[in-house]
Formats: C-alpha cells, sequence, structure tokens
C-alpha cells in the first residue's frame, strides 16, 4: 500500500504566488492547502497539522516571525515540524532572525521550484530519519548544549568558557549524553546526536 501524500501549508498573502507554489507541489505529488495571512496560517496548522510549512515572511496582521513565534509558544509539538520561509529578504539579519527562531530554510522570490521541491523533500526526510531515532533518548538542555559546541571542535575547557561552567561540569554533561546516547567516545556520540536530530551542529 501507497504512503499517502504529504501535507504541505503553504502561508503567503499574495494569492497568484500561492496558487502557483500549490500548483507546482500538487503535480509532484503533495498535498497543498493555502492560507493568506499569518492568522489564517496559524489557524490552519492548529486545526489540521500540516507535514511541513512555507510561510511567507512580511504579511499584514501577523508577520511570518510572529507567526512562527506564536506556534511554538502555543504548541511545542510543533517544534519539530519543518518550517521553512518564503521572502524577498534577502538580508542577513532577517535571515539570522528566522533560523533563531527556529527556521529550517530560507527560499528567496522569485522562487526557483526545482530548488524548493529539493528542500522540501530534504525536509521530510529529515523528520523521517528523527521518527526513527528511539524515543527513549532524550537529552537536557545542558547536554545539548555541551555537545553542540563539542561538535564544531571546541575542547571541554573552551566550551566551559563559552557557556560559564566548570570543566569538569562539561565533562559530566558530554559524558552523560555519551551514555544516553550509547556511544563509545565523544566523536560517536556527536554523529548519532546529529543524526538524529537532537543537535544542530
Amino acid at each position: 500500500m501507497s504512503e499517502p501524500p504529504k501535507r504541505v501549508l503553504c502561508i503567503e498573502d499574495d494569492r497568484e504566488t500561492a496558487a502557483l507554489i500549490a500548483e507546482d507541489l500538487i503535480d509532484r505529488g503533495y498535498e497543498v492547502s493555502t492560507a493568506h495571512d499569518g492568522h489564517e496560517g496559524l489557524a490552519a496548522i492548529l486545526r489540521n497539522a500540516p507535514d511541513l510549512v512555507l510561510s511567507d515572511i512580511s504579511m499584514p496582521a501577523m508577520s511570518g516571525f510572529e507567526l512562527l513565534e506564536r506556534l511554538i509558544a502555543l504548541a511545542p509539538r510543533f517544534a519539530k515540524m519543518p518550517f521553512i520561509f518564503l521572502t524577498a529578504l534577502t538580508d542577513r539579519d532577517n535571515e539570522l532572525r528566522g533560523r533563531r527562531l527556529g527556521a529550517d530554510d530560507y527560499v528567496t522570490k522569485p522562487i526557483d521550484f526545482d530548488l524548493l521541491a529539493a528542500i522540501i523533500k530534504a525536509r521530510l526526510a529529515g523528520v523521517a530519519r528523527t521518527e526513527l531515532w528511539p524515543r527513549l533518548i532524550e537529552l537536557n538542555d545542558r547536554e545539548v548544549e555541551c555537545l553542540t559546541w563539542a561538535a564544531r571542535g571546541k575542547t571541554s575547557a573552551e566550551v566551559a568558557q563559552i557557556v560559564g561552567l566548570a570543566k569538569r561540569t562539561v565533562d559530566f554533561h558530554i559524558d552523560n549524553a555519551r551514555t544516553k546516547l550509547g556511544a563509545a567516545t565523544r566523536i560517536e556520540a556527536v554523529g548519532k546526536a546529529a543524526a538524529g536530530g537532537l543537535i544542530d551542529p
């Protein structure tokens, strides 16, 4: 039996752009619904959680940034739902702001539909990998923080300075994470945590 199509919600105040995106993604086998402002988009997500959200940033009433903030505050269960911003804004500050909020990707307008399709496919595949990850593995915030810096090539002493802890405390958190992940070494722990979507190196 074939899998049901993945559901994509496109939140875009320009109706023509929304229709073009929907048409292209439907042709690629997705089930697509549209909303035309942030409030409508938020209601659609809460009513019928999609597999992935595409959202414009600049919209009347509620911007894409505000929508993502509201969504995470209201319903943390949506934190792992891929969220991709569509934007004509190419400046670095907006991209950084979106990524800090938890946006998974950016697609600038005019939209390259092949690129958009590749990003959607990759993000949904990432979710699928995460779904296979054992549910029992949960790292606490300190373990995630220390392991993330370790993944970026920092030593325990350097991590200690960055996060304001003693080196032995950093080692303690990394060892705990390594044990939870069933890893023999720190490098293996970093690899497993990254593969499972538990850290973002």
